[in-house]
């Protein structure tokens, strides 16, 4: 099962480029980088630019876990994302936005659906899923690992953005308005180093490149290409994912 066919949204959404200065930002930029230092967010008067959103596929599944790890100790290379979520109008950074994430592990199962690609491992249906409040800057952290890819798609992370939710006592949130639903995506070249360390070289899948995927427009940040910067000297040290989303408050 793929989301490959399905349509993508209507509705329109702001990202704001990301880069060191405002001197250096450029719409739709995006990079990757060796350097273990890790790239801040950019001031909230960055250049903003309009993007459709994106599909949100067949694999997401309510009620999901408010934190700011995900990863349930699945096996894989860390990756610790910083998501900057501001006010399309305004730019302004948006606080108490719950910042949801969903994505595949290493062999490409969705945790609720797993077998889907082909692999047998234990399925709990919260692995890899969850969300965090965005702070007084609107930056939500969230550490899990990078995706792996299943048949039809290349490496992605859904993600949602919603507002006015209520947390639950159960760690869960409830009720709310959600106002962007998009997908994230890696820069090819790191991902092919990735794709040869385990265990993501035994997932027995063929990977669609980013060149080749159909929901991927080819749009850099404007579309969702998050700017990796390595955690360490190699690559199974991981990498810091930024990327800012501006979305339509109301």
């Amino acid at each position: 099962m793929t989301d490959t066919s399905e349509a993508r949204f209507g509705r329109r959404t702001v990202l704001v480029a990301t880069g060191a200065t405002a001197a250096t930002l450029a719409v739709g930029a995006a990079a990757a980088t060796d350097s273990p230092a890790a790239t801040a967010p950019v001031a909230a008067a960055a250049v903003c630019t309009l993007t459709k959103e994106m599909t949100e596929g067949p694999y997401y599944l309510d009620g999901q876990y408010v934190r700011s790890d995900i990863s349930e100790g699945k096996a894989g290379i860390p990756l610790k994302l910083t998501l900057t979520v501001v006010d399309d109008d305004t730019c302004a950074p948006l606080s108490n936005a719950l910042v949801e994430l969903w994505h595949a592990d290493a062999l490409g199962e969705y945790s609720g659906f797993v077998g889907n690609n082909g692999h047998n491992e234990p399925d709990n249906g919260t692995f890899l899923r969850g969300g965090v409040l965005t702070n007084s800057s609107g930056v939500a952290a969230i550490t899990t690992v990078y995706p792996g890819w299943y048949r039809g798609r290349c490496v992605h992370i859904h993600v949602k953005v919603h507002t006015n939710v209520t947390l639950t006592s159960d760690g869960s949130f409830t009720g709310g308005q959600e106002i962007h639903t998009g997908q994230l995506f890696f820069n090819e070249t790191i991902t092919t180093r990735v794709a040869a360390v385990s265990p993501y070289s035994t997932n027995t899948v063929p990977r669609t490149t980013l060149a080749q995927d159909s929901i991927y427009d080819d749009g850099g940040a404007a579309s969702g290409l998050l700017t990796l910067t390595a955690l360490g000297s190699s690559t199974s040290s991981g990498y810091a994912g930024t990327l800012t989303l501006g979305v339509e408050s109301s």
